[in-house]
């Protein structure tokens, strides 16, 4: 077959030729298949084998196929045409299954996720003005043929729909129907009814790939010295070639975007593809904007919202090569890019490219493997790095491109603790008196203010007030969170919801349930009750509604249509709002408790990602922390602006308790919906377990959330000597225990959470 790109094509195997295909599915190895005389097929290309008793997508893997019989194998049955799939690709597929401790074809299936996408493109229907309607309408030179007047005077007649509708056409390129109908304000109905007068002509319309031609010509903003530095080195590792791994760690407002922009350019300029990961997808509605302002075109997007029909497209032009430059969530690294010359890794903190079901991985680190063995540039991007890249920093192994101002006449933010025990609010209230007096100042300046809680609903917790009972979700060993919006109870971790009860589930009292501690909603009351005159608007994952919905209320934003912004952690960064000049947290102890092994790190990086929102130009920023614990490591380093000395603190308690990055972790989690069964195998679990030199296991013991959807939950926890193979050890521990088919083993390597 032909294929999409030049290379030469694999010689036909001989008769009797065997391959080794990979499939989408939970499998640890690939199956050989016979080879039909007369097919070429080599290593990565895409294949359809039949499995069982169907015909499923594959990929042409490098292992020997196993010495069977040819006329006892099932024979491959077609070969897609697609470029194969790179070899550095599959090597980095057999990486991750083997450090992430998961079945190779499962790792596969991120990469496979489009099996659509192998089926040749179908054409859409477009339409394009027709030649006698340019030629009357539209003439070259004013020339005028046969029967010019009257055609001329038919077309007059028509509605101003409708010659809106030529107009837009008569460049001559072809749109589809809702395009046009959209442009002209009609319905396609109105457009396609033009074809019967023979004013426009059907034609058939292939969907380009995303972002082939990025304008690398065009300049951004002026960089700073020091900007300028970070954004050469950077250009340098892409033309020297190689592998190189930096950090670009500059203050919010830095400009650090701008900075690898350049590296874009060059990659790009050298022909190459770039992928830059992004940890929310919310975070794109203002980096779409200077990603099309820098470069004249929109990114490839890659993220769980696409519609079938952009993830086929998106996808078939990064394993083409068309498309340049992927912005996406985590999953995109798995995309099979035809030929990556660098990768972007934005927010490298995040914890969510942490993926904790399915396959488990992290993607900041599976990012720079796949650099590695790609031998390219990848540039992981903060204000907060985490613990684990600096010490990659301290070690050497990274380079340490810093950007220590705010890019232009901005200025860090002022910061100021209040003591909750000191300035309390008043009661049933939760916004203390100093950030009170500070919004009304702010109001009174014309200035905007940010509200931080980063708790969705109106209150977390439900309580009778007459027998104590808590309301808790059936599912899960979580809470019910009201939502007063739609007066229904929600569980945030399983989805159960139920409408707010008349009485008390448990002693039947009437008048008793009462609303325990604030979420953005019960914040919202209390602000509307001090400053009812002021335009306010909340914002959290429940409320942002679709992509459109969001990028609106943020351009609002922008505009100064809000006065006062109450939202969660979808604020917290990668926005830039002018006016915006005051950021008050409503509990900045909110996430220090619970005995997470990073609940500090997270939480001074959060606090200090929504501390950026402040100030960001020539206005000064103020920042407040509601806290009853002023003199903890975390708020004296954010009113500090010492993030350093943070890190330091965190990464000497971290070494003396052999903790990462000083050690390795392993999470073993097992669950079912059986209790019994769930304590049985990890108590087993338990009485063999790990230990011995530079090895300790703990557990079993309950996971913090014990039932989760339905499922009861116990772990297990292995620390280890980064100089052990952690995955080999794991490998045989788990082999002594038969699992029964109704429980299933989590094997979580490098945990980022502990619920």
């Amino acid at each position: 077959m032909q294929t999409l790109f030049q290379e030469t094509e694999s010689p036909a195997p001989a008769a009797g030729a065997k391959v080794s295909v990979l499939v989408p599915y939970p499998v640890d190895r690939a199956y050989s298949y016979a080879v039909p005389e007369g097919l070429g097929i080599a290593p990565g290309d895409y294949v359809i084998a039949p499995l069982g008793s169907r015909d499923v997508p594959g990929v042409v893997w490098d292992d020997a196929p196993e010495s069977v019989a040819t006329k006892k194998i099932k024979s491959v049955v077609a070969k897609c045409d697609m470029p194969p799939m790179p070899s550095v690709h599959r090597r980095f597929l057999d990486w991750v299954a083997q450090y992430n401790m998961t079945p190779l074809g499962s790792v596969l299936k991120m990469s496979l996720s489009v099996p659509a996408a192998l089926d040749p493109p179908k054409a859409a229907k477009g339409y394009r003005i027709s030649k006698v309607a340019q030629e009357v309408l539209f003439p070259v030179g004013g020339g005028r043929g046969e029967g010019f007047e009257k055609k001329k005077k038919f077309l007059q007649n028509l509605s101003p729909q409708r010659q809106k509708i030529l107009e837009i056409l008569s460049d001559g390129m072809p749109r589809r129907a809702s395009e046009i109908a959209e442009a002209a304000g009609c319905t396609p109905a109105v457009v396609k009814g033009l074809l019967k007068y023979n004013l426009i002509e059907e034609v058939d319309l292939h969907t380009a790939a995303p972002c082939r031609k990025p304008d690398i010509s065009k300049h951004g903003p002026s960089l700073s010295e020091v900007q300028g530095r970070a954004a050469r080195k950077i250009t340098d590792y892409i033309r020297s070639g190689g592998y190189h791994a930096a950090l670009l760690d500059g203050v919010t407002g830095a400009g650090k975007t701008e900075v690898y922009f350049e590296g874009v350019a060059e990659a790009v300029k050298a022909g190459r593809q770039v992928l830059i990961l992004l940890p929310e997808i919310a975070l794109s509605n203002a980096f779409l904007e200077r990603f099309k302002n820098r470069f004249g075109c929109a990114p490839a997007l890659w993220h769980s919202a696409l519609s079938p029909n952009q993830r086929r497209n998106a996808w078939r032009g990064v394993a083409a090569g068309e498309t340049k430059v992927v912005v996406g969530a985590r999953s995109a690294l798995f995309l099979p890019f035809a030929d990556l010359g660098l990768i972007i890794v934005d927010e490298e903190h995040d914890p969510a490219y942490k993926q904790e079901d399915g396959v488990i991985y992290n993607a900041r680190d599976m990012a720079v493997v796949r650099a590695h063995l790609g031998k390219i540039p990848i540039v992981l991007v903060s204000a907060t790095p985490s613990l684990e890249t600096m010490a990659n920093i301290w070690a050497g192994r990274y380079e340490h491109l810093q950007l220590p101002d705010r890019h232009g006449a901005a200025r860090l933010p002022d910061m100021h603790v209040i003591d909750m025990k000191k300035d309390k609010p008043e009661r049933q209230h939760f916004i203390a008196p100093p950030l009170k007096e500070a919004i009304a100042a702010n109001l009174a300046a014309g200035e905007q203010s940010l509200l931080f809680l980063n708790r969705r609903g109106y209150a977390p917790l439900t309580i009778c007030r007459a027998c104590g009972h808590r309301i808790e979700c059936p599912r899960c060993t979580a809470w019910l969170v009201e939502h007063k919006k739609s007066s229904r109870l929600h569980c945030h971790h399983c989805g159960f919801s139920q409408a707010f009860p008349k009485a008390c589930p448990s002693c039947g009292d009437q008048d008793s349930l009462a609303a325990c501690g604030p979420g953005v909603e019960r914040i919202l009351e209390e602000v509307k009750e001090y400053f009812p005159q002021a335009r306010i608007v909340v914002l959290a994952s429940d409320t942002a509604g679709s992509q459109e919905d969001l990028r609106k209320v943020l351009n609002d934003i922008r505009e100064h249509k809000y006065d006062i912004i109450i939202g969660t952690q979808i604020i917290a960064k990668g926005h830039h709002f002018p006016r915006l000049t005051l950021v008050g947290v409503i509990d900045a102890d909110l996430g220090l408790g619970g005995g997470d092994l990073r609940a500090a790190e997270r939480t001074f990086q959060l606090l200090h990602q929504v501390a950026g929102r402040a100030g960001r130009e020539e206005l000064p920023g103020h920042v407040y922390l509601q806290t009853f614990v002023p003199g903890n490591k975390v708020m004296q380093a954010l009113a500090g602006h010492d993030r350093d000395a943070f890190l330091e603190i965190e990464a000497a308690e971290r070494q003396a308790a052999q903790m990462p990055p000083f050690s390795r972790l392993a999470g073993i989690v097992v669950s079912g919906k059986d209790e019994r069964a769930v304590m049985d195998i990890a108590a087993a679990l338990g009485k063999c377990a790990p230990q011995g030199e530079g090895l300790l296991t703990l557990g079993p013991a309950e996971a913090p959330f014990y039932r989760l959807r339905g499922n009861y939950r116990r772990r297990l926890l292995v620390r280890a000597d980064k100089k052990i193979d952690l995955q080999k050890v794991i490998d045989g521990w788990l082999a002594q225990i038969k699992i029964p088919s109704a429980i299933r083993i989590y094997t979580d390597i490098d945990p980022q959470s502990f619920l």
